[in-house]
């Protein structure tokens, strides 16, 4: 038997967006805002000799320039002023949530409720304006020794450094607002509209490819495999573990209610996109700066590049692992923490069956999501990799990897989520008045004597 909440979420219609306003500004004001960032991809920092840098884009596009310029909407290979993205941020969002788990004054801080995380969101911003100063110095040196600037100097690394800085801070500035005020995650969302705006021209590219080679027979099988790989992602990312939840009867005043059940969802992939923004961040943190070198950087730091070079055994055994391990950090210290649950559950009177509540409650969650994880840790990676190394083997374009694919499908269907919350929130809001107003229409004068 579907409970209320399940049998009119059955019978929403997108027709009542019209009515909801709240959702409606909400909505118009995240596409304002991804306007915006999508005009700063086309402002161009200062001193780059845009002909010669359109040169080497080309030539790298294929590879990890071609990476670089997925995660930042194309504004890498134009050089704009968005050309760090929001990278750096993500960098300091894992250094900052590997610290609260590790180390004392943080995890106490995280303990103190609201303000404990203004103040760790706070120490991320300090870790980003860090992080991007110093990927911007290395990106603004590396140009200028790949005769990629019009008038090399101190001005240009000055200037370079601080537009490249001050984009980034805006663009973190963007996604906040997008998440307090907006619909959906920002930072998720500037990615997505990043790489949904570039996939037009490299769906021309792809195709430009297999008419110029005359191998029809890999560009179908490519497109087969994103097919595939994007039913195989909608499913994972929909499959649910069902944990039953019983609720005794208990006594109110005096009204007696009769106990109920129900279920706790647990998803498969409880981390979402995460682990592989995360793994993909790391590994692109200390070759970004070595992109535009042109080559004539130490030997053996190009000897270790090369072996973690895009498709290289090395660089899917670390990437693999990389996405292990965040789909179990971030799954358990920030998306799905099973002290909390229990703590929830145990708050609301309700358990699970056969079920001690409290910190059995606590162990038995961590036993299931332990073993869901390993499901959804592999399929992560199996979706991450296979693309990776066909992509590698065939120098197909960066935007049809296995990344970009679960970055597409996880955002939008979050996002989706969120306006279907919004239009089932103003459809019971909508209900209540109906029901007020009823009420007093059926209040009566008072009776006669």
């Amino acid at each position: 038997m579907a409970s209320a909440a399940e049998q009119m979420a059955s019978n929403l219609s997108w027709g009542t967006l019209g009515k909801a306003t709240e959702l409606r500004q909400r909505i118009f004001f995240t596409i304002g805002l991804l306007i915006v960032y999508r005009i700063g991809t086309y402002i161009p920092v200062p001193g780059i000799d845009t002909v010669a840098l359109q040169q080497f884009m080309d030539q790298a596009a294929s590879g990890l320039g071609g990476v670089l310029s997925m995660f930042t909407g194309g504004a890498l290979a134009r050089m704009g002023i968005f050309a760090l993205g929001i990278m750096p941020y993500i960098s300091a969002s894992i250094i900052v949530q590997l610290l609260s788990a590790m180390w004392e004054p943080l995890k106490q801080l995280k303990k103190e409720g609201e303000q404990g995380r203004k103040k760790i969101n706070q120490y991320t911003r300090y870790g980003t304006v860090v992080l991007a100063t110093f990927q911007a110095y290395g990106l603004a040196v590396s140009l200028q020794s790949g005769d990629l600037v019009t008038d090399p100097g101190i001005f240009f690394i000055a200037a370079c450094v601080i537009t490249l800085v001050g984009g980034t801070m805006f663009l973190m500035w963007l996604g906040e607002q997008i998440t307090a005020r907006g619909i959906g995650n920002g930072i998720s969302l500037i990615i997505f509209v990043g790489i949904i705006a570039e996939l037009p021209a490299a769906f021309g590219q792809f195709f430009e490819q297999g008419r110029v080679t005359g191998n029809w027979g890999l560009t179908l099988g490519v497109l087969a495999m994103l097919i595939v790989t994007l039913g195989f992602v909608v499913f994972m990312e929909r499959s649910l573990r069902k944990i039953h939840i019983q609720y005794p009867r208990r006594q109110v005043g005096m009204k007696v209610y009769d106990g109920g059940s129900s279920h706790l969802p647990i998803k498969v992939n409880p981390a979402g996109v995460i682990p592989a923004i995360f793994a993909s961040a790391l590994l692109l943190l200390p070759t970004t700066l070595t992109t535009f070198g042109g080559g004539q950087s130490n030997e053996t730091v190009s000897y270790i590049l090369s072996l973690f070079g895009q498709g290289q055994p090395a660089f899917l055994i670390l990437f693999t692992a990389m996405i292990v391990f965040f789909t179990y950090f971030y799954t358990k210290e920030v998306s799905f923490k099973v002290d909390d649950v229990a703590d929830n559950l145990k708050n609301q009177n309700g358990f699970v069956p056969g079920i001690r509540p409290g910190a059995k409650t606590a162990e038995y969650l961590d036993y299931v999501v332990t073993r869901i994880l390993v499901l959804g840790a592999g399929y992560l990676a199996l979706v991450c990799l296979i693309p990776e190394i066909f992509r590698s083997q065939f120098a197909i374009t960066a935007y049809f990897g296995g990344t970009s694919i679960l970055i597409i499908v996880s955002v939008g269907m979050d996002t989706i989520q969120q306006v279907q919350s919004h239009l089932l929130a103003h459809q019971y809001e909508g209900l209540l008045e109906k029901s007020q107003l009823r009420g007093k229409k059926r209040k009566k004068g008072p009776a006669r004597r």
